[in-house]
């Protein structure tokens, strides 16, 4: 397949490496992610912490972050249940992970066997259309 990652979603499989997952109940693109990401850093408000065996990124809610860090502090105040966050507060917004296994979520074949009867039709329909 040209589709790079399509192999592990039709087989499973486990990815490895150090990765970061983000910490929110909605997506965000891996090019916004890195962006967030590589802005704390430089700003050296990221640091590392491990808590309960997991390794979670930080960062501190203070005014200069505030643009970068607010769909995690969004985040961090439905699981907290708190109205507002307090300057200075430590906000966690990803967890360092080494491996992530993946179970099977496509069945490409079976698609494609669904699929394979109507599109005879179609174009046995077309040919038919043609030769008229």
């Amino acid at each position: 397949s040209r589709i790079p990652w399509l192999g592990i979603h039709t087989h499973g499989g486990t990815v490895a490496g150090r990765m970061l997952i983000p910490l929110l109940p909605t997506r965000i693109g891996p090019k916004r992610f890195r962006q967030v990401i590589d802005g704390l850093m430089r700003s050296g408000n990221a640091f590392f912490v491990e808590k309960n065996g997991r390794v979670l990124l930080m960062a501190e809610n203070i005014r200069e972050n505030a643009a970068p860090l607010a769909r995690f502090k969004r985040a961090e105040r439905e699981r907290s249940g708190a109205k507002r966050l307090q300057r200075g507060q430590e906000i966690p917004i990803a967890v360092l992970v080494r491996r992530v296994d993946l179970k099977r979520r496509l069945d490409l074949a079976a698609g494609v066997q669904r699929a394979l009867p109507a599109l005879a039709r179609a174009i046995q329909r077309e040919l038919d259309d043609m030769l008229r």
